[in-house]
């Protein structure tokens, strides 16, 4: 079984560079039967071949006897009596010796030199068998390749490659070097005497061809770094035969008009010598090659083919005069398609180390025409390593020519940058830099010395913001960002000249910036100095807060002290600039969250700060919108720290700010109560509007001693009892009374409390929670939605869990639902959120929403489903209320059947019985 695809039978490439050896004639009995003279061979002809093994030698090959041998050779670096394969086992750091000791042994008695590596080899593929000395004189290869594999023990599956524990930890990379240091120290005679290269190319050859896992894999990963260690002698001869021409040549020119000269021959003797060696290597490698490579690099074990593609991609790098041809790369292309990741990953990785060096382009041009596309869609591969490596190899490509990728393959990886798989967005955040940001114009030179708006980076600036808005992904700002915070750190941090955008007049002939090129600016402005102040990934991506070391410290550290010292000058005049823009507003709003307060005192910028809280003051006045008063609220929050000199300055001006507001709520509700007939539009949206900035303050704030509930209170029980109180003041009522509730929950908590404030906190619960009852039944949904998020939030927090940790004397807050508050809860479950999709998705128009309102719309139903199922679990309402629900699991298994089986695993974690019969209750 073959576990590569087909090889394409109408792939034409160019026709083999004119090396000495091919990789598409066929590989003629390596085994040494039947020999022939010709390419594709290992041994020439008239000279002892693999089948003569037991010819040479020591008189026929007896075996030397003696204590101090290993296999039968001396020891010379004190491992006394011990097999190679024991000594690579240990991991011994002198390789070199242990080599060296077999050389002398090889010298003394090739073939029980020979026979000690043969079992060196059948021991490190696992097997307990051992080739005899008997063995190796009369029988051939495949002979002895079945008799080991008879021998074999295959229960355990396991073998020295593929083995766990600290021993084996380091074999492979033993095992390697023992076959690279063994070709090194005998590359300038041993290889050359056409008997231990053979016998071992040979055993190699003929043991990758088995069926024996084990035996495949050990002699694959053999033969390779045997042929990695001979690409490696090839090319030294190749620059000693180049060294000796020049020479050859400086020599005869200099002897021109003169008799024959002893140096000329001398170095024609040397160059023919390099010839015939490079001729010899030439052969092994291609035995090789044409005997293990082209098998399995498709064999059925990924591992194996692994094996194969990282060797080639080294050929190809270091010897590229005569591996890096379109005969060799076209195996590395059609494994692109490989079923398994390890092995695509291979494929890019061998590439990477070829596009690299720029020298070797017009070597690759072919392969690039032909297999861009496949590595353009390996960037969406589902190994996200194989994808990294596919945008780094576009990268290194990009570098290498800009011509070969169109803008349709560039665009396959830009929007990669939105991936939430970080070293994916990271690889491409890197691509798009150097594709739209490396370059630098001529007269950008002259600018370098610049900041701001002139300096050079400010149409770099420019091109990001048009990069974001053409990418239609606007909220995802943040993560742009961050795919390209590593490599444009000098760009994303040029605060300065953001800065300088925003607020300076464009430059003579510059045009300036859109409206919503602006905002797309402030956005990014936001992000990175978001980034630089916390110093990890946004939410989403990443795997949470690392720990910092020194270096990064000192660097966040230095980022915050230079974003206070610019924007604390520059944000007043930002936000004056903005006011009226909600969108711009609330993201300036968020910068003051990242200062290093300190610098307002240290950097005598107090002015500066009254500058601020002046423009906050003007923005809650002139905006209703909840995300802008929020972002104020958070600002004062940010502000108003009192660890800092400011705290008082500040609380000074939010005090006055909520004193004005809870001063105009009570008169506005005065008179809006007041007023007989039907409440004026005008008054009804003041007292919305002023509401709005409360509750968004409230939220933030501990506003108990402005005594919110009252009016509340008052505002609720009108709507209750007229039933005409437009509805978004209920429900902005409804969640401001929501936060008096909790900050005085809070203080009662966190400090000692009287008994009087436990009955005052106890009564305004429960009367607040009566009249979220009576929303229950409210003709409008969005007020009913508030109405039973706020209750489930108020009996979770008030049930027999408030207790917990030795907080027995709140005791007398403890609030269970009586039967009807369950059954109304239950009823609006069922009523809102168990409906057909198309019952809750028509629009005022009548028409389907869109897809993402629907999405939205069924995440709101499972929040709301999820607030009940938790009173289920913490056993505040009856564990049979469950079975209503339950009913629903197989009907709407798609869209709430994760809420519900959590919910049955964690009822009958509780009470088994319990949960059993309401489970037959749900039947």
């Amino acid at each position: 079984m073959i576990a590569a695809p087909e090889i394409p039978t109408d792939f034409n490439l160019l026709q083999e560079s004119e090396t000495h050896f091919s990789s598409d004639t066929d590989f003629e009995d390596i085994e040494g039967k039947n020999q022939k003279q010709g390419k594709g061979k290992t041994c020439k002809k008239g000279k002892k071949g693999p089948g003569e093994k037991g010819k040479g030698g020591n008189g026929g090959g007896k075996p030397p006897s003696g204590p101090n041998r290993m296999n039968g050779h001396h020891q010379q670096n004190g491992v006394e009596n011990m097999m190679l394969f024991e000594v690579v086992k240990m991991g011994k750091s002198a390789m070199q010796s242990v080599v060296d000791d077999w050389i002398e042994s090889y010298k003394h008695d090739r073939d029980i030199a020979l026979l000690d590596l043969i079992n060196f080899f059948i021991q490190c593929s696992g097997c307990k068998g051992v080739v005899t000395a008997e063995m190796f004189r009369h029988m051939q290869n495949s002979e002895i390749i079945r008799k080991m594999t008879e021998e074999f023990d295959e229960d355990s599956g396991d073998y020295p490659l593929t083995m766990a524990g600290p021993q084996w930890k380091k074999f492979k990379s033993s095992f390697c070097e023992f076959i690279g240091v063994l070709v090194r120290q005998c590359q300038y005679s041993i290889i050359y005497d056409e008997y231990m290269m053979d016998t071992v190319i040979s055993l190699l050859t003929g043991l990758s061809d088995s069926q024996v896992r084990a035996f495949r894999h050990t002699s694959t990963l053999a033969a390779m770094k045997l042929m990695t260690a001979l690409v490696n002698v090839a090319l030294n001869l190749s620059i000693n035969m180049d060294n000796t021409q020049r020479q050859y040549e400086a020599e005869r020119n200099k002897m021109i008009g003169k008799g024959a000269n002893e140096r000329l021959e001398l170095l024609l003797q040397k160059r023919k010598e390099l010839q015939e060696n490079q001729d010899e290597i030439e052969n092994m490698m291609n035995a090789i090659f044409k005997g293990v490579f082209v098998h399995r690099y498709r064999d059925a074990i990924a591992e194996i083919r692994a094996i194969c593609i990282e060797e080639i991609g080294i050929w190809m790098k270091m010897y590229s005069d005569a591996f890096l041809n379109d005969s060799y790369l076209k195996y590395v292309g059609w494994t692109m398609h490989d079923k398994q990741g390890e092995v695509r990953l291979k494929c890019l990785t061998a590439l990477q180390g070829l596009y690299y060096n720029k020298e070797l382009n017009s070597k690759l041009e072919l392969f690039t025409s032909r297999f861009k596309d496949r590595i353009v869609s390996m960037t969406l591969d589902k190994e996200y390593d194989v994808a990294v490596q596919a945008i780094k190899l576009l990268t290194l490509v990009l570098q290498s020519s800009e011509e070969v990728l169109t803008a349709e393959d560039c665009e396959n990886v830009y929007h990669l940058v939105y991936s939430a798989h970080r070293p994916v967005a990271v690889a491409a955040g890197e691509f798009l830099y150097k594709k739209l940001f490396s370059r630098r114009d001529p007269e950008d030179d002259g600018m370098m010395k610049r900041r701001g708006r002139q300096g050079p980076n400010a149409n770099l600036v420019k091109t990001l913001v048009f990069f974001f808005l053409e990418s239609e992904l606007h909220e995802h700002a943040a993560y742009l960002v961050d795919s390209m915070w590593d490599c444009a750190t000098e760009l994303l941090k040029d605060w300065e000249c953001m800065n300088s955008l925003l607020l300076e007049e464009p430059l003579s002939g510059e045009e300036a910036l859109t409206d919503r090129q602006e905002s797309a600016l402030i956005e990014i402005m936001l992000c990175t100095i978001r980034q630089a102040a916390e110093c990890h990934p946004p939410v989403g991506r990443g795997t949470g807060k690392r720990v910092l070391t020194a270096k990064e410290k000192k660097t966040q550290l230095d980022d915050r002290t230079k974003i206070t010292e610019l924007f604390a000058v520059a944000l007043p005049q930002l936000l004056a600039k903005y006011s009226i823009d909600a969108e711009k507003v609330t993201n300036l709003l968020q910068l003051p969250q990242y200062f290093d307060l300190e610098i307002y005192t240290t950097g005598r910028l107090e002015k500066h700060l009254d500058a601020l809280l002046r423009q906050i003051r003007n923005i809650v006045e002139k905006h209703t919108d909840t995300d802008v008063l929020e972002a104020c609220s958070k600002t004062y929050h940010a502000l108003c720290n009192e660890e800092f000199t400011i705290f008082n300055r500040v609380d000074i001006s939010r005090s006055q700010l909520i004193d004005e507001l809870a001063d105009k709520f009570n008169r506005l509700l005065e008179d809006f109560l007041q007023e007989g007939e039907e409440p004026d539009e005008d008054d009804a949206y003041q007292v919305l509007s002023t509401l709005k900035r409360i509750t968004a303050f409230h939220n933030a704030h501990d506003l108990s001693k402005w005594d919110l509930f009252a009016c509340n209170y008052k505002l609720l029980k009108t709507g209750i009892e007229n039933g005409d109180m437009p509805e978004q003041i209920v429900i902005h009522a409804l969640q401001c009374t929501h936060y008096v509730i909790l900050w005085q929950l809070a203080k009662i908590t966190e400090s000692s409390s009287t008994k009087e404030d436990l009955l005052r906190l106890k009564k305004q619960m429960r009367v607040f929670c009566q009249i979220c009852q009576h929303y229950l039944t409210n003709v409008n949904t969005t007020v009913k939605e508030q109405a039973f998020t706020i209750l489930c939030d108020i009996l979770m927090i008030f049930s027999h869990q408030i207790m917990s940790g030795g907080r027995d004397m709140l005791e007398p807050l403890v609030y269970t639902p009586d039967s009807s508050l369950q059954s109304e809860l239950l009823s609006f479950i069922l009523d809102h959120v168990f409906i057909e999709q198309d019952d809750d998705n028509n629009s005022a128009d009548g028409q389907q929403e869109d897809e993402a309102s629907k999405i939205e719309a069924l995440h709101k139903r499972r929040n709301l489903l999820a607030a009940f199922c938790k009173l289920i679990v913490y056993t505040v309402v009856e564990m049979n209320t469950a079975a209503d629900i339950f009913k629903q699991y197989m009907k709407y298994y798609n869209d709430y059947g994760d809420i519900i089986k959590e919910t049955m695993s964690k009822t009958r974690q509780i009470d088994k019985i319990q949960c059993a019969k309401t489970l037959i209750l749900s039947l």
